[in-house]
């Protein structure tokens, strides 16, 4: 059988949840809550400590926690460009961060917005920002394509609205877990805050929490780890509004919740990188007791499936009634009729903002390979975002260069590529044990194994990202960088763009 099985599926008959023509009966609400910059551990309810979330802990146990899903870039457009569409942002061409946000790129014939097929099916789109007054949403789209017509029905960032639209597909992109970057200031800032920092509940403290070994045990490290901690639970609080407001209107037993991370942790080896702590994402569904629940979601259910974000869209479908199109990459892993299994997922980085790097990414069961293709260093190259909003970062080049540096911080400073990874994420959930270079025959069986799937994979999806972006698209964003975030002292100011050939 063809590995491309194992990728694109083979479509069945449209899900019997809802038909249309004379007497069509009533289809459930879709409600999306987005959490960004989180990983999977960093729940309460998947096993995270030193986090408060109840809200999210109780929509776990009635729901289906799924543990094992992965998302196809470790930032957020391309990561949101794949999962809106249903397609890998390296097919589409939407692969190197905000990009094609000033030409006229469109998308390839056949590939859609989620919101537009299901706004063709009848159902109102809203892009939630405020509930009863309070702010619970930002409103984002950062989409790398922007030609396509509205994304959402206009006048729908109002949750009240909702209720005399239904049925409603209902968005709401959390604000915690996100550094206070966009008044573009913080170049001028001595330290950049986390977006309701001055509101989050100390649940975590520098002394209480365990930063992961890929970092020094230092005072900077707690102090930053417990403040990314205290913003997840700030997540689970606004959240809690929402699902408290979707339960007072009544809409609670008519709504299907889909909670899930946009992509991976908000840490200086999580977003950005392929490792787990990039790429691993926290999901949830809660079935309304208004329709009858398909046998994958129950309530405290866990689901170990190996599972892409993209599948979130051709499943969203398959709720709404709607057959995913044919070729559309992601799959059905719930409702009345599922696609087979994946016995692999794969997540792909290149550009991001300045920092021009290709990655690739590929998970089994068990083990992770990570290929990196660029020359010369990885975590260490230059990210003026990372250095600024990120004070681990400086604080491990300091380290470095002082020589008080060892063991998987040392490692991490010092990795260059082209090289490739190998983790046991079961007995090395840090992925901090390289085995590429292991003579075990397990380790060589998976090494092989997963070069294989990777190789394919590229081939048979059309991985664009081989082509590398041109100097001139390139050029404008380490300017945008600098002006943005600043430049570390140990680096060039790129030049005006005004001076530029």
């Amino acid at each position: 059988m063809s590995l491309s099985r194992l990728f694109v599926p083979a479509f069945l008959l449209v899900s019997s949840l809802v038909s249309h023509g004379a007497g069509e009966p009533k289809r459930p609400n879709l409600l999306w809550l987005i959490g960004e910059n989180l990983t999977t551990s960093d729940l309460a309810c998947f096993g995270g400590k030193n986090v408060h979330t109840p809200n999210l802990d109780a929509l776990a146990a009635s729901g289906t926690r799924y543990t094992r899903v992965f998302a196809t870039n470790p930032a957020c457009a391309p990561s949101r460009s794949a999962f809106f569409t249903g397609q890998y942002q390296t097919s589409t061409g939407t692969h190197p961060m905000r990009s094609h946000r000033d030409d006229d790129y469109r998308l390839p014939p056949g590939v859609r917005p989620i919101t537009h097929r299901l706004r063709d099916a009848g159902y109102f789109t809203a892009n939630i920002k405020t509930v009863d007054g309070l702010s619970v949403g930002t409103g984002k789209l950062d989409l790398n394509f922007v030609n396509e017509g509205p994304i959402y029905h206009e006048a729908s960032d109002e949750w009240s609205v909702l209720k005399s639209r239904q049925p409603f597909f209902a968005v709401v992109n959390c604000e915690e877990n996100e550094y206070d970057i966009y008044d573009r200031k913080s170049a001028e800032k001595e330290r950049v805050e986390w977006v309701g920092e001055r509101d989050h509940v100390k649940h975590a403290t520098p002394e209480s929490v365990a930063p992961p070994p890929y970092y020094p045990d230092h005072p900077l490290v707690r102090q930053e780890w417990a403040r990314y901690l205290n913003s997840v639970s700030g997540m689970d609080f606004r959240l809690g509004k929402v699902l408290e407001q979707l339960r007072a209107d009544g809409l609670e037993e008519d709504t299907i919740v889909i909670f899930f991370g946009d992509n991976g942790r908000l840490e200086p080896r999580g977003i950005h990188w392929c490792y787990d702590s990039g790429l691993r994402v926290p999901m949830i569904i809660r079935w309304p007791a208004n329709f009858p629940a398909p046998p994958q979601i129950a309530p405290g259910k866990v689901d170990g499936r190996l599972l892409s974000l993209i599948d979130v869209t051709a499943t969203t479908l398959a709720f709404a009634g709607i057959e995913p199109p044919p070729g559309m990459q992601g799959l059905r892993f719930a409702g009345e009729k599922v696609d087979p299994e994946r016995h692999f997922v794969f997540a792909a980085r290149d550009r991001i903002d300045e920092t021009v790097q290709r990655i690739r990414s590929v998970h089994d069961e068990r083990y992770h390979l990570i290929r990196t293709y660029t020359k010369g260093p990885t975590f260490s190259s230059l990210n003026r975002y990372k250095e600024k909003c990120f004070p681990i970062v400086p604080l491990m080049r300091e380290l470095h260069a002082e020589g008080k540096l060892s063991g998987p911080p040392l490692e991490l400073m010092e990795r260059a590529g082209p090289c490739e990874e190998l983790y046991d994420t079961a007995a090395d959930p840090d992925e901090v044990r390289n085995l590429v270079e292991s003579s075990e025959p397990a380790h060589l069986n998976a090494l092989a194994r997963l070069r294989a799937a990777l190789d394919t994979w590229i081939i048979e999806t059309g991985d664009q990202g081989s082509v590398p972006e041109p100097d001139e698209v390139v050029a404008p964003f380490a300017r945008e960088m600098h002006e943005w975030f600043g430049t570390p002292s140990w680096a060039p100011e790129p030049p005006p763009l005004n001076d530029r050939p």
